[in-house]
């Protein structure tokens, strides 16, 4: 679709959104919820003005999670994909390229809600923290270890509220679970294995070229990847698969899985990752299934950890053995009194017989994940998955990537942000994007 507030195309853009300063901020007045009233419907002076880019499948959800504000500006490369939220807010400004949208709508917006796939991720977050808009972005953060690194490093000099999409941390059970954790009742933990199910099958690039549907602009799609003819095997959906757009399954859930042990035990940056699973016979695309293991270090008086990730038909061998609940996907902790099971919203210990009448506690009622960027926006206070937080989360799922795609146990230099023992993988932690994409 074309920018309707500018008709010269894509390639004359003012490039005012690429030399701002870093620690600019916009500056706005909120008046505090508290302030104004109840929890009822939010007064007109009260609402963030947000500019919501990708906005078919989640990004729609996203959306609708967001209705308590204005959504003044809407922006989507596919029309029909986009459709839904444009026919919602006929009064929202539409775009299909997010660099003419910040440049257009700069003065207009306080916050950006990103739901692209995830190579656009980084470059979309990093040009709004930049002009001091709070953002609210898709899990895993990024398509590259580099680029996370930048992100959670902007986020810092800018002190704009951030908020990764990983919903199921701000639910009463995970935070549950993670205080069970902290709190000591299966003792110390030295062992945590995360699963999910699903995958898909790998592929090689196809040969045939498609035309580009009428509705798709193909060009911005791929945004800062390298350029490659369209073929309905990326778009919409599929491009998870391929190393270009995303990281396969575990760069899709790994974000949501991953992110309980790191709650619960305070970790951040692993010393290892290494995977296990069948060669690829497809090298621009994931496998359809794998185990990956990371080290952690001792984390003040925490033992070190032992983290292991399956997807696929794999499965931690404990959950059988022990008849856990087949949960498609979820966490079990090994701690020196016992174990504990979870997924998004159940639990369980075992043995069970030791734990009679053992409760998960009580935590503060979130209303929703998005609702407590929201309130960060407005107040000043911390979300729960800022990026200094979910910067660590996601570069430890995209280093298990990293291990894979080298065929090798890596060691980490997550200061130097570099693999010490394998220096040619490290040409998977960077990314250099193609030109009129650079962050």
């Amino acid at each position: 679709m074309q920018n309707k507030q500018d008709s010269t195309g894509k390639t004359e853009l003012s490039r005012r959104t690429f030399i701002r300063a870093a620690g600019a901020v916009s500056a706005f007045t909120i008046v505090p919820r508290h302030v104004l009233g109840g929890p009822g419907n939010t007064p007109p002076s009260e609402k963030l003005n947000i500019a919501c880019i990708g906005v078919g499948g989640k990004g729609f959800d996203n959306v609708r999670n967001m209705m308590s504000e204005n959504i003044v500006a809407l922006c989507d490369v596919d029309t029909k994909r986009g459709a839904d939220a444009f026919k919602m807010f006929p009064n929202a400004k539409q775009y299909s390229d997010y660099r003419v949208l910040f440049d257009k709508e700069e003065k207009n917006i306080d916050a950006v809600m990103i739901s692209t796939p995830d190579h656009h991720h980084i470059p979309c977050s990093v040009m709004a923290m930049r002009l001091g808009k709070h953002v609210y972005c898709e899990k895993p953060l990024g398509q590259n270890i580099g680029e996370i690194r930048l992100a959670t490093r902007v986020a810092a000099e800018t002190g704009v509220a951030t908020q990764m999409g990983n919903g199921a941390h701000s639910g009463p059970n995970y935070r549950g679970v993670a205080k069970m954790i902290q709190d000591g009742v299966i003792g110390e933990v030295r062992e945590v294995h995360c699963w999910c199910d699903e995958a898909w099958e790998p592929g090689d690039r196809p040969k045939s070229a498609p035309p580009v549907p009428t509705h798709l602009d193909w060009d911005l799609w791929l945004g800062p990847a390298p350029v490659r003819p369209y073929h309905p095997c990326y778009h919409p959906m599929a491009w998870r698969s391929w190393w270009d757009f995303g990281n396969g399954r575990l760069g899709d859930m790994g974000c949501h899985m991953l992110d309980l042990p790191f709650m619960a035990l305070g970790l951040k940056y692993p010393l290892t990752a290494e995977a296990d699973c069948p060669r690829p016979a497809h090298e621009e695309s994931a496998c359809k299934s794998m185990t990956c293991h990371w080290t952690f270090p001792a984390r003040g008086k925490m033992p070190p950890v032992k983290l292991t990730w399956y997807h696929g038909d794999r499965r931690p061998p404990l959950q059988a053995a022990h008849n856990m609940p087949d949960y498609p996907e979820g966490t079990i902790f090994v701690g020196s009194k016992g174990m504990l099971i979870a997924d998004y919203g159940h639990y369980k210990l075992y043995p069970e017989e030791n734990f009679a009448g053992v409760r998960r506690p009580g935590v503060p009622r979130i209303d929703s994940h998005h609702d407590d960027w929201i309130e960060a926006c407005k107040t000043g206070r911390s979300t729960g998955t800022r990026f200094d937080y979910s910067g660590p989360l996601a570069e430890t799922v995209l280093l298990g990537v990293v291990a894979y795609r080298a065929g090798q146990k890596i060691e980490w230099d997550a200061q130097q942000m570099r693999v010490t023992n394998v220096p040619e993988a490290n040409r998977f932690v960077h990314r250099k994007n193609r030109e009129g994409w650079a962050i």
